[in-house]
This record gives C-alpha cells, sequence and structure tokens, in this order.
C-alpha cells in the first residue's frame, strides 16, 4: 500500500485534503498528518513515505525546505507543494517540473495529480526539480508580501523586563510553553510559545535545527556532523554547543 505524510498548518484545509485523498486515491494510506514543518521532517525521515503533500508557507519550516532536507532524509518519497501563491510562483512550480495543487484543492486537480504520481512511482521516478531555485525564487516572493521580521523582543530577567535586539540572541530554546532566549550576556524568558515566534523571525536568518531549538546563522562558528548524521553546533559567544537533529542537517547542506 502506498503511505502519505501531509502537512497543513490550516486544520480545516489539513481535513479536506486527507478526505479528498481518500475519494482519489482510496488505496493510499495517510500515515502522519503534521501541523508544522519540523514534525513533517521528522515523520518523513522516521517512516519514510512513498508521497508528501507539504504546505509551503508552514510555522518553522517552509514546505521548500522541509522538501529539500527530504531529499536527503528520504530520497524515494515523491513531493507535492499545496500553495495559495500567485501565479508568480506558479510559474516557478511549472519550470522545475514540481507537483503543485493550488489551494483551495479540487477533487479534479487532486485526481490528475494522482494519476501523475502513480506513473511515476511505477517506473520508480521521483521529479523534484531544482529545489534550490524554488527556494530563492519563492523567498523573493514571499519577502515582497510578507510582513517585516521581528527586529526586537521583550523579555524577563527575574523581576526586569529587558528589551533585546534579535541580532543579539544567539539561539532560542523552548521552555514548555514559554522560550528562552540565549544571548552572549545571558538569558531571558519570553511568554511566548517558540513555534509562534518562529513564525515571526527572519527565515534567511533563523534556523530551526531541532524540535526545540532554533539558531541564529550569524551566531555559528562551526557546524561538525558525527558519524550517526547528527550536526553539533558551535557559537561564536556561546560555550555551550547545540545539538542539530538528522534530519535538519541537510538544511545546511548548501551554507
Amino acid at each position: 500500500m502506498t503511505r502519505a505524510v501531509i502537512a497543513e498548518d490550516e486544520p480545516l484545509l489539513r481535513e479536506a485534503l486527507s478526505r479528498l485523498l481518500g475519494e482519489a486515491w482510496p488505496e493510499l494510506d495517510v500515515i502522519a498528518e503534521c501541523e508544522n514543518g519540523a514534525d513533517a521532517l521528522d515523520a518523513i525521515a522516521a517512516q519514510q513515505p512513498d508521497v508528501a503533500f507539504l504546505d509551503i508557507r508552514m510555522p518553522g519550516l517552509s514546505g521548500l525546505e522541509v522538501a529539500a532536507a527530504a531529499a536527503e532524509a528520504s530520497p524515494a518519497t515523491q513531493v507535492v507543494f499545496t500553495t495559495a501563491y500567485d501565479q508568480y510562483a506558479v510559474d516557478a512550480f511549472e519550470r522545475g517540473a514540481i507537483d503543485y495543487l493550488l489551494k483551495p484543492v479540487t477533487i479534479e486537480r487532486l485526481a490528475a495529480t494522482v494519476e501523475r504520481l502513480k506513473r511515476r512511482a511505477a517506473a520508480g521516478q521521483a521529479a523534484r526539480g531544482d529545489l534550490a531555485l524554488l527556494l530563492r525564487e519563492l523567498a523573493q516572493g514571499a519577502a515582497q508580501t510578507g510582513a517585516a521580521p521581528l527586529t526586537w523582543i521583550t523579555a524577563g530577567t527575574g523581576r526586569e523586563t529587558r528589551l533585546i535586539m534579535v541580532d543579539d540572541v544567539a539561539y532560542f530554546r523552548a521552555d514548555h510553553k514559554y522560550t528562552v532566549a540565549m544571548t552572549a550576556d545571558g538569558e531571558a524568558l519570553l511568554r511566548k510559545p517558540i513555534r509562534e515566534l518562529l513564525e515571526q523571525l527572519d527565515p534567511a536568518v533563523f534556523k530551526q535545527i531541532h524540535r526545540s531549538t532554533i539558531v541564529n546563522l550569524k551566531a555559528i562558528a562551526s557546524i561538525v556532523r558525527d558519524d550517526s548524521g547528527k550536526g553539533t553546533v558551535r557559537l561564536r559567544q556561546r560555550p555551550e554547543t547545540l545539538t542539530v537533529s538528522q534530519p535538519f542537517m541537510a538544511l545546511f547542506r548548501n551554507m
């Protein structure tokens, strides 16, 4: 049986896609439904599905970043992007020969995608196109329309509330419902979950390297990969090291 992972941060859209897949592809087994990029990458790396349906705009890792990392973590997985982007982005998909579904997804369009996926699977092909090019082009389009990323945050240290420039943060670490910001001077507590924070950070500067860790790329001194495929980040102005989960290591390959 063919197995699939669905990644979509909107619950209603996720449920709708799962329902439509049940109609268009009854023999498909949806083994995981994820609401963010990190969970999707973990599921793809662990489950090695035949197909992954990835929303482009998700908290944390985008669908494009998940696909780029999944190319190493699960090379046989075919990828289909779901997107509400305009024609500019659709043209980029066409040039890359990438499967995509425009939102709202229709059963007719989904059925055509399913047939292409089945043909490629029978031929042993996993068409990916140039994901690096797509990342660049779509990031440019998103930068023109998206909200400006955070430049400063307020965080608590004891009874004091500090104003911290985001560029001064070496990394963020999840702490239950809150987030700890680590700077060269110490740590401060943000009363905001790490998932919510990640949506507001500049994706060109801050990268999620673990389910509970976001690192400032400017704060990295070096990255070392061990024999298991995991990585270790050494920081410029902090003594501790950070663990990079194996699926996330692919994000650093072209840096």
